[in-house]
């Protein structure tokens, strides 16, 4: 039986674990997201003078990059529900002498701020993990101005993305995990086509739209990216929590093993495609 509440406190102990790493993966975070990220605040109408809701922000990678966009007559409010991942991410706004972030500890399911407040709001691979998208959805929508935009970015389908689909469905296997339910929490949760349409749609968003972005994986080798994934993917860690240590242990080289089949002469590729929601409240 899935219970949500559970889930999250899960989630975000993950991230708490997680967070150091994904910051370190940052770099090359960046580079592997940067072609969505930039349609995603295309989508959201990021521009000079916008205030912006980052829900589920990480360590703050789109958070900067809507700062850049938004100068200092805007500001980005960054909210996740770890602060462990916003404690880097604010230490990298100070770092880019960016004074227009601002952080917050906020459930994306619960969103504490005033409405109407934002221009737009953006959520990089994170309205995915939600066990309620619908009530997610209703809360940045209350967030924005009339007017305002939300896009974010989630994963397609899976077979379009087996640098992440193998190694869920290996771990799945081994963990005797069963397939997620319609409606629960997930990396393709949103990837079938027509999902994402819908689930704006009934929040109340107009003029959806979804924009196909490849996005390869590209690293040094099969164990480089296994190694980004042990040390960085906390929904991986959530899948393989049942596990004694010798069979997560076994699991990973199982993954490692099966992701070799995506390394060539010019090192890693592992396919990756990502879709930009966006929708206008």
């Amino acid at each position: 039986m899935f219970d949500p509440q559970q889930y999250k406190t899960t989630t975000r102990a993950q991230w708490e674990e997680a967070a150091e790493a994904w910051h370190r993966w940052g770099a090359f975070i960046e580079s592997w997201l940067g072609p969505s990220t930039d349609l995603m605040l295309d989508a959201a109408g990021v521009t000079s003078g916008s205030r912006v809701l980052d829900v589920a922000a990480g360590t703050g990678g789109q958070s900067l990059a809507a700062a850049r966009r938004a100068g200092p007559s805007g500001q980005v409010l960054a909210t996740d529900i770890s602060p462990a991942v916003l404690r880097y991410a604010a230490s990298e706004a100070v770092a880019a002498g960016l004074e227009n972030v601002v952080t917050r500890e906020l459930d994306g399911e619960d969103l504490a701020v005033p409405a109407g407040e934002f221009d737009a709001v953006i959520s990089r691979v994170g309205l995915i993990y939600f066990p309620d998208q619908q009530a997610a959805l209703a809360g940045m929508r209350a967030a924005l101005r009339p007017g305002g935009r939300l896009a974010a970015i989630v994963y397609s389908t899976a077979d379009r993305n087996a640098f992440f689909a193998v190694p869920v469905g290996i771990i799945r296997r081994r963990a005797q995990l069963p397939p997620p339910a319609p409606g629960q929490p997930g990396p393709f949760s949103l990837g079938a086509p027509g999902a994402a349409e819908r689930l704006f749609t009934a929040a109340g968003f107009h003029d959806v739209r979804v924009d196909t972005v490849p996005s390869p994986v590209r690293l040094a080798s099969a164990a480089e990216c296994t190694r980004f994934e042990q040390e960085s993917f906390g929904a991986l860690h959530q899948m393989l929590s049942g596990l004694s240590k010798d069979e997560r242990s076994a699991a990973w080289t199982e993954i490692e093993a099966a992701l070799r089949e995506f390394e060539g002469a010019d090192g890693f590729t592992g396919p990756c495609e990502m879709l930009v929601v966006s929708g206008v409240k």
